[in-house]
């Protein structure tokens, strides 16, 4: 063999992956088939989780030096690897926060991964930059914030959560440095006792000190005690983290009380709606929200109750400038980019790297109409309002609290810890749902997390039955 001969050889099986070839219209093919049955599968099972051995002994291994093949690997997915993974998208998946992402967003998202497009900067993709800024536009509008208003879609709640926080810092850096004071000791971010464990996260992450609020008896942190807390602490807090729909109640703190006295303190002033603020989009809940329109930033997660699929958090700044001013990397490779004023997402947040994943939910937006994104998330604040008059009136429950959102916390009358943990297991062997135990206050309860549309008053009234079946504390088999 010629060396020329030799060089094409090596170049066809490098390129063997990556060139359209039989081997590869076969793989494209097989997922495609997949994917479609999948996507408009009518009766997905729930399924549950497997040990790590018996997914070692099930599976055997897959990655080998020559590899197993299109066929089997997509064989032993199909047939070991997804059944071992809970179905978030089910109607009585009510755990945590479900996701319940539309056809339409599901199936573009397969479109996302097969255009190969890069979503970090306007350079790289302008036209996927351009609609995921119409989504973002749009949900600032609804949430009553300035037109100028913008910002990006990264990962999830928690990274939008720190990476507005840190644009909170150094904007308050600014601000000390151009009085001419000095910088406090140590930075602290003020929110509610109650607020998400990413808040608490990003404090770590950032170096800063927590001040956590008491919230009132309803669970709702007010201006007034934040007010006490900015009044204590002085010009060393930088940011006031509010919630908008709590994870474990759905409660939506007083953002207009809050939003108040961080404004009378020069302080900035942050919203996690990571949950909850998607609810705004009903008028059913929209007045529970009053004073978000106040926030310099906020979050909201679209694979939350926006129907996308993971990941997405949507992080929209007041003033993007700041974001961009906080965020925007700096190299010699990166000059083409950062010295333009060219809106790139990657300036907006603690990344670089992104993919456009904003576009499931642009392009499920477009597709239906934010008429019907309403009339899905009213359809869960009523089935949420019916779930707790049940609870209320069925012998042997207890409302834990009238629900603000969609999340519906109750308690079975004389069960333990250990009873809502064997309810819950037994739930999920016999896969008729997945509804993990909470807690609160010491206090062991469950909970209904209602984002899905097509979860009903039946499949609710279904679970519960099966609580009346296992009986009280120490009546279990």
């Amino acid at each position: 063999m010629t060396a020329q001969n030799s060089s094409a050889a090596t170049t066809v099986a490098a390129a063997r992956m990556h060139e359209v070839t039989e081997e590869n219209r076969d793989i494209v093919d097989r997922v495609l088939d997949y994917s479609r049955q999948r996507l408009l599968m009518v009766d997905t099972p729930l399924d549950k989780p497997q040990s790590a051995t018996e997914l070692s002994r099930l599976a055997g291994a897959t990655v080998t030096e020559q590899g197993i093949g299109a066929a089997k690997a997509l064989s032993i997915f199909e047939h070991i690897l997804a059944p071992a993974c809970i179905t978030t998208d089910d109607p009585r998946y009510l755990s945590f926060i479900p996701s319940a992402p539309s056809k339409a967003a599901a199936a573009f998202d397969v479109v996302v991964s097969a255009s190969a497009l890069y979503g970090g900067s306007w350079l790289e993709g302008a036209g996927a930059v351009h609609a995921e800024n119409e989504v973002l536009r749009w949900l600032a509008a609804e949430f009553g914030m300035p037109a100028g208003a913008g910002g990006v879609f990264v990962q999830g709640g928690t990274l939008g959560n720190l990476s507005a926080l840190v644009a909170a810092r150094e904007a308050a850096r600014d601000r000390a440095r151009e009085a001419g004071g000095p910088l406090p000791e140590r930075w602290r971010v003020v929110c509610s006792a109650e607020a998400h464990s990413s808040i608490a996260s990003a404090a770590r992450v950032m170096d800063v000190e927590v001040v956590a609020v008491p919230v009132d008896a309803d669970g709702t942190l007010r201006g007034p005690a934040v007010r006490a807390a900015l009044e204590e602490h002085g010009g060393s807090v930088f940011a006031v983290v509010a919630t908008a729909g709590t994870t474990n109640f759905g409660i939506v703190d007083d953002l207009a009380g809050v939003g108040e006295a961080a404004a009378a303190h020069g302080v900035w002033f942050h919203v996690d709606g990571a949950y909850g603020l998607s609810a705004m989009l009903s008028p059913e809940a929209r007045p529970r929200f009053a004073g978000v329109e106040r926030a310099d930033s906020l979050v909201v997660d679209p694979h939350k109750w926006l129907f996308a699929p993971f990941d997405a958090c949507a992080l929209l700044y007041r003033d993007p400038e700041l974001g961009r001013r906080a965020h925007t990397q700096h190299a010699d490779y990166l000059d083409t980019l950062t010295e333009t004023t060219d809106w790139s997402p990657s300036d907006f947040a603690a990344h670089l790297t992104r993919r456009p994943r904003g576009l499931p939910l642009w392009f499920s937006l477009a597709s239906y109409g934010a008429a019907a994104y309403r009339e899905a998330i009213t359809a869960s604040l009523v089935l949420a309002r019916e779930a707790a008059e049940l609870i209320r009136e069925r012998p042997g429950f207890e409302l834990v609290r009238d629900p603000q959102l969609s999340v519906v916390v109750f308690e079975r009358v004389g069960w333990s810890k250990a009873d809502y943990s064997a309810w819950s297991a037994r739930l999920l062997d016999e896969q008729l749902a997945f509804v993990t135990p909470s807690a609160h206050h010491g206090r062991a309860n469950a909970r209904f997390a209602i984002v899905n549309p097509r979860t009903t008053l039946a499949d609710l009234v279904l679970i519960l039955d099966t609580m009346d079946a296992h009986g009280t504390a120490g009546g279990q088999s």
